[in-house]
């Protein structure tokens, strides 16, 4: 009897590791991350680190139900600690999250919190959160320095929605309200910019795009924490529980219609990308906008039930580049929005401590296609990223260009 509970206590755990992630012999920066901008995603992963003390971080661990009808017993869940994105994962550093771990269960979240330390004197340290959907053995990954030389410093404070489940979102609808917690005080300080952003240069423009030399900043003052807080302008908001430090928490607040298209006028911006200069400045300056637009959507393909699925899937692409890329910018006005919106999702997604690069594969290696997202340290974002542009990408470019305007999607 005891022989054959030894056997089946076995067989169990051999089922149970064999649906959790395989890490070993792997290294963060060997990971490929596609799945995070997927367009066929069935979850939505996020960290959201709060700094407690010198040496202890929450670790605010969500993620977003994305499928319907979705079953938490489908999917293994994990998270881990790193000392740099290429030490070697090993499996028995990973901690599992049970339903037991659960700290919210809603319609739309899974939220999990945990506590971690980190010696003071640590340089480095990355929080990876991993999940494996067991029934195609997809794997899901998500990462967040919590120190390391481009973050200056986690924030002590965090925003919430009103069922307090942290906000995951990298935008907010301007007049919406958030719930900020803090432990440091019964306050935090408002910045508000009102500011907007020039569409990015082509991959194969070589020359620095210009910087505004001022940036207008309206100061908004204190607000109390554990009510809530309404944003009422579209722009973004910096918050801070001390203005002395070098580090917030960025709030982009956007139009109602976010992450869509609003109007006319806008989606004329947006279609840049596929655009000549003539044709472009032959929308802008149009007095009817929408005959324009109808004009140009149908001298692209001359047939108007091609012209209707082209508008669709670029205008999906916009979408995604939105929810995914943005930041103090619209998701489609950064470097990564760009590339994503003319190439598709990337084949493959692999993050360095100092950069982040795309491949976009092609009949072999030799003809893979690689975006090099190079990190910025600033004071806004931990985690921002400018194309190294180079005049080597022009003929993919005019080639991903030339299939959009064929009215075929280029991906």
């Amino acid at each position: 009897m005891k022989l054959k509970t030894n056997i089946l206590f076995s067989l169990f755990l051999l089922a149970f590791m064999a649906i959790q992630p395989a890490f070993s012999q792997k290294k963060l920066n060997s990971l490929n991350q596609a799945l995070r901008y997927s367009r066929y995603s069935r979850l939505g992963l996020k960290i959201i680190p709060i700094k407690e003390n010198e040496t202890d971080y929450k670790l605010q661990m969500v993620v977003e139900k994305i499928e319907e009808d979705i079953d938490f017993n489908t999917f293994s869940f994990s998270y881990m600690i790193l000392n740099s994105y290429d030490q070697e994962i090993m499996d028995d550093e990973v901690t599992i999250l049970t339903e037991n771990d659960i700290k919210l269960d809603t319609e739309r979240h899974w939220y999990f919190e945990k506590t971690v330390s980190i010696p003071a004197d640590q340089e480095v340290a990355v929080a990876l959160l991993s999940v494996l959907d067991t029934r195609q053995a997809d794997e899901y990954y998500y990462h967040i320095d919590l120190k390391s030389p481009f973050v200056f410093e986690q924030p002590s404070f965090g925003a919430y929605y009103a069922n307090h489940v942290p906000f995951d979102q990298n935008f907010l609808t301007k007049g919406q309200s958030l719930l900020f917690k803090s432990a440091a005080g019964p306050s935090l300080h408002e910045f508000y910019y009102p500011a907007v952003f020039d569409v990015p240069y082509p991959p194969m423009e070589t020359k620095p795009a210009t910087v505004p030399k001022e940036l207008e900043v309206i100061d908004e003052g204190d607000f109390l924490t554990n009510v809530p807080e309404s944003l009422d302008n579209e722009g973004y908001y910096f918050i801070q529980g001390d203005t002395s430090s070098s580090t917030g928490l960025l709030l982009k607040t956007t139009h109602e219609a976010f992450p869509k298209v609003k109007d006319w006028e806008e989606m004329i911006q947006m279609v840049t990308y596929i655009s000549t200069r003539k044709e472009h400045e032959t929308l802008l300056t149009a007095e009817d906008k929408k005959k324009a637009l109808d004009e140009y959507w149908y001298n692209l393909t001359r047939n108007p039930d091609i012209a209707k699925d082209l508008i669709r899937e670029y205008f999906r692409q916009i979408e995604f580049a939105n929810i995914l890329f943005t930041d103090f910018k619209e998701g489609w006005k950064t470097d990564r929005g760009m590339i994503y919106v003319v190439m598709g999702p990337p084949n493959e997604v692999n993050f360095y401590q100092d950069r982040e690069v795309w491949t976009y594969l092609g009949m072999n290696e030799s003809s893979k296609i690689r975006f090099t997202f190079v990190r910025v340290k600033n004071i806004l974002n931990p985690h921002y990223y400018s194309l190294n542009r180079s005049r080597a990408y022009q003929p993919v470019w005019f080639k991903n260009i030339s299939i959009w305007r064929s009215g075929k999607m280029a991906f």
